[in-house]
């Protein structure tokens, strides 16, 4: 995602024609496309999430993309947006880096399965940048701490350098290119942002159920029990596969501490279509759902 925002078109333009040559991945594609609007927040609007869902689905189906193999990154305000999109999104990527952006109100909760990196010159002290990356460092350091197994990250500010950082940021995409998404973790973190998601990794919200800002759930499974707690909503589904437990086998469902559902689960080949009529990611599909109320 290209820089500028809050400018003219032409400056905005400039920026996403620099963004276009700035990093050369040995393998795959390279997709740097324009911001749809001209705002300061150009990266982290409402309809940027549905965009890259989209490019997504696209490039997967048409161009053989592997759903795991897809990586986030941007510059200046596309590091706003690498923020803002990476823990919401976090579903589909399988790392992101986030270059000379500044995080705004985003958490970072929503990273614990999406390796990220910060990339941030030492003195590129505009709106507290280089500090505030420092200290977003050490918060995904604690995170890591308190929870093992997730939250893996790196941490580069270049001393020395402003925001500019002489393209030593290229180092992002080989570190990246190491990852593969994992697109059914044992335990997840979902915390919504201002832009709201109603599916995130194996937990989905259905429609009807209003969604709140911030809300946030932690669901883990261990062996055939899946426990969940905070704001869970009256209403929501969860996407089952053998990948995450073993459907021959009865599941059982806790929901801050009252037991939700106890019994067999099926799959079924509906469930298997639904899921790539919402998304094209066979690798994330599920073949079973349990629906609870």
């Amino acid at each position: 995602m290209h820089g500028g925002g809050g400018a003219p078109k032409a400056v905005n333009d400039q920026q996403w024609q620099n963004q276009i040559r700035l990093y050369e991945p040995s393998e795959g594609f390279y997709i740097a496309p324009r911001a749809p609007t001209d705002s300061w927040n150009l990266w982290h609007e409402g309809h940027i999430d549905p965009m890259f869902q989209r490019l997504i689905d696209d490039y997967v189906a048409v161009r053989g993309v592997s759903p795991d193999r897809v990586y986030l990154m941007g510059y200046s305000a596309g590091g706003d947006g690498v923020w803002q999109l990476a823990p919401r999104m976090a579903d589909r990527f399988a790392a992101a880096s986030m270059m000379a952006g500044h995080p705004n109100e985003a958490s970072l909760l929503g990273l614990r399965n999406l390796p990220f990196a910060i990339f941030m010159g030492g003195n590129d002290a505009a709106y507290n940048r280089n500090r505030i990356a420092a200290e977003r460092g050490a918060e995904l350091d604690r995170l890591a701490r308190e929870d093992s197994g997730g939250y893996v990250h790196q941490v580069k500010i270049y001393e020395g350098l402003g925001h500019w950082m002489n393209r030593k940021d290229t180092e992002a995409v080989p570190w990246m290119a190491g990852f593969v998404r994992n697109a059914w973790p044992k335990k997840i973190v979902w915390q919504q942002d201002d832009v709201v998601h109603r599916r995130f990794y194996w937990l989905q919200v259905p429609a009807e159920i209003t969604l709140q800002e911030r809300a946030k759930i932690v669901a883990w499974v261990q062996g055939q029990e899946i426990q969940l707690e905070g704001q869970v909503p009256s209403s929501f589904r969860l996407r089952l596969s053998d990948r995450l437990l073993d459907l021959d086998r009865p599941v059982r469902v806790v929901a801050n501490g009252k037991e939700w559902f106890s019994g067999p689960v099926t799959r079924q080949a509906r469930v298997f279509l639904a899921s790539l009529e919402e998304r094209a990611d066979p690798i994330s599909a599920a073949s079973a759902w349990v629906d609870l109320k």
